[in-house]
């Protein structure tokens, strides 16, 4: 797509209520419904589309130090790369020349696309719009279950392109009726400069942003993240380190220091847990993990459970049963969580958003699709409880 071009998403939303923007209906949705996964996929893997100056692409890196002998040490996330002259981080996206970090990836977007927000999935963050999703190459793990592994574990000259710049972004937002820029598919945490940026001068747009993470980031970049961003989805892939360490490659605890901060500092935040059969789905690790939530964040934090499809390395593994996911929704609910969502299980009546108070079905949804939304200033219709959440 050249800059100043149109995206046309059609439309996958039925009517609703008027103060809910970009609301487009049913057919769309079908087109819409795995069209991420797919373009996505169709941008890896290939040379890239523009065979000029690399240099557009490149900015000094945010969060580094230099060491003797031109080494550099990352400061961006938790593994703290110690990277010689001439090579790259583990991410494979920021590269030591000459004793100075560059991000590789800047303005370099390998995805974009234009999404529900309920695709995030936020569902407590303006319900029944659209957000311009983008992302380029590059992570700072390896998830075993990866679906973007095509573009998270690639090297960026290895993918097709597009060069956008931050001063596009928001006028293709705005030009498409997104009310939010999505940053996501892969990890935004390495792409943090042009994240930062963008979302600064669509704020000036007037559009949102928001980012779809691991929380695998450093507390200094994350609260920079805190003040720039509008909404933050983590998602904490399981309540074990044995399961960071041998399925993700990452760490848990700084990632619950992430959903702290996050939760103290951010405008908005919402957690996704992937359950994955015999990995990271019995009982204790659920109701530890809804015990860590309730004391430490909350219990008005919307948690979605969400059904694990076999991908990448992990194709020896069935879905997610859904009576598993039921079951994690039930020992949260039962531990107090008040918003405990099941995720890729289209039409399953815990996709719903019910009133805490007087249980009043406030949204309806089916898959990424709203029927009807029961909410007044954020608040229930019938008894006028308060519904945490960014509604209009």
């Amino acid at each position: 797509m050249a800059n100043g071009s149109t995206i046309t998403p059609g439309v996958f939303i039925d009517d609703m209520i008027p103060r809910f923007p970009c609301q487009v209906s049913r057919r769309a949705f079908l087109q819409l419904g795995g069209a991420c996964l797919c373009f996505t996929a169709a941008h890896a893997m290939a040379r890239p589309a523009f065979g000029g100056d690399e240099s557009r692409y490149r900015k000094e890196a945010s969060y580094y130090s230099k060491l003797p002998d031109r080494m550099v040490q990352c400061r961006l996330c938790p593994r703290e790369c110690v990277v010689p002259p001439g090579e790259r981080g583990f991410c494979r996206v920021r590269e030591n020349r000459a004793g100075i970090y560059y991000t590789l990836v800047y303005s370099r977007v390998v995805a974009q696309h234009i999404d529900p927000i309920e695709k995030k999935p936020f569902f407590h963050f303006l319900p029944g719009t659209v957000a311009y999703s983008v992302a380029s190459g590059g992570c700072n793990v390896n998830c075993k279950f990866c679906q973007n592994w095509q573009i998270s574990q690639a090297r960026p000259e290895d993918l097709r392109e597009e060069y956008l710049p931050v001063r596009d972004i928001a006028v293709q937002a705005r030009g498409n009726h997104c009310s939010t820029i999505a940053y996501t598919y892969s990890e935004p945490t390495v792409f943090y400069e042009y994240v930062m940026d963008a979302a600064e001068t669509g704020h000036r747009e007037g559009v949102r942003s928001v980012i779809v993470s691991n929380g695998f980031i450093q507390q200094e970049p994350l609260r920079g993240l805190c003040d720039r961003l509008d909404a933050i989805k983590i998602d904490l892939k399981s309540y074990s380190e044995r399961y960071y360490r041998d399925v993700v490659r990452g760490e848990l605890k700084p990632v619950l220091e992430t959903i702290a901060t996050a939760r103290r500092r951010a405008k908005w935040l919402e957690i996704v847990y992937l359950v994955v059969p015999t990995l990271n789905d019995s009982d204790a690790e659920f109701r530890n993990m809804a015990r860590w939530m309730k004391s430490e964040i909350g219990i008005d934090v919307p948690v979605h459970f969400t059904r694990f499809y076999p991908l990448y390395l992990l194709k020896n593994l069935p879905p997610t049963p859904v009576p598993t996911l039921e079951r994690a929704k039930a020992i949260a609910d039962a531990e107090g969580l008040q918003f405990v969502y099941i995720g890729n299980v289209p039409g399953h009546k815990a996709e719903n958003t019910y009133c805490p108070k007087c249980h009043e079905l406030l949204i309806e949804r089916a898959g990424y699709r709203i029927s009807h939304i029961k909410l007044e200033k954020g608040k229930c219709k019938k008894c006028g409880h308060a519904i945490p959440g960014v509604w209009a």
